[in-house]
């Protein structure tokens, strides 16, 4: 890109980074040759890089990605971009152009094997919220469709956990993805609550030993108050994830 370009791209940047966060809070990182190994350590780097300097912009964070793509096709891709931005008025699909980006430059055989190693990829007795962030690092390279990953995750973690999740009522049973995750780690914070408790009641007067029966264990947590359930993402209760007030103002901003 010529000079003038890359003037723009830096402009782009120093008009965001005056919210209050130092300029140089996450490195710049630097320019994408083409190499498809090196492509989602960069990838990652320019997300944070956009993120820290408050790019928000479509068409800013286009421009500084394209910016810094160069040398050979990268560069002759970059430039078909910029004229794109050029001729076309109206404001660029971000979520197209990422889509695009990865599908022109990801490594296809590191997305194979992602796609592979996740079917298969059980828990285990590995801890829960480790499972859970691997699990989605492959989801996120295999570029997996939500239903399918909620799927593999019910399938692949703990069977225990399941079961007692499936013993809540439907007005509380978690739906999406980001919803699955949290009821998950939930269910094993509570577990981990009762280690250690070598002898305890359940509300049905039996008494176990250890960790318990799962479906008790459902049954024992903080779920409802006053007849009303809890909705896990806000700790809330009286609604659920569609009247989630929190959850509608974090997808506003």
């Amino acid at each position: 890109m010529s000079e003038a370009q890359q003037a723009i791209a830096a402009a782009a940047v120093s008009k965001n980074v005056q919210a209050g966060l130092p300029k140089n809070m996450v490195p710049d990182p630097g320019w994408f040759d083409g190499n498809r190994s090196k492509f989602e350590d960069w990838w990652r780097g320019i997300r944070l890089f956009l993120k820290s300097n408050r790019v928000n912009g479509t068409d800013d964070r286009i421009t500084v990605i394209l910016a810094r793509l160069r040398g050979g096709v990268v560069g002759i891709y970059a430039q078909k971009k910029l004229d794109e931005l050029d001729e076309d008025n109206d404001t660029q699909d971000w979520d197209e152009f990422v889509k695009e980006l990865k599908t022109t430059f990801s490594n296809k055989s590191k997305a194979a094997d992602a796609k592979w190693k996740i079917e298969t990829f059980k828990q285990g007795k590995q801890n829960t919220a480790d499972f859970i962030i691997e699990f989605e690092a492959l989801a996120m390279k295999a570029d997996m469709d939500k239903l399918h990953a909620i799927f593999l995750l019910k399938k692949n973690v703990q069977q225990d956990i399941i079961k007692t999740i499936l013993g809540y009522p439907p007005i509380v049973m978690p739906e999406t993805l980001k919803e699955w995750k949290v009821v998950i780690t939930s269910v094993e914070q509570e577990y981990e609550s009762t280690e250690g408790r070598h002898d305890y009641k359940m509300g049905t007067g039996t008494t176990y030993s250890g960790r318990g029966q799962p479906m008790d264990i459902g049954k024992s947590n903080n779920n409802f108050k006053d007849g009303k359930p809890k909705y896990f993402n806000c700790n809330k209760y009286g609604h659920m994830a569609k009247e989630c007030r929190l959850e509608k103002k974090e997808r506003e901003m």
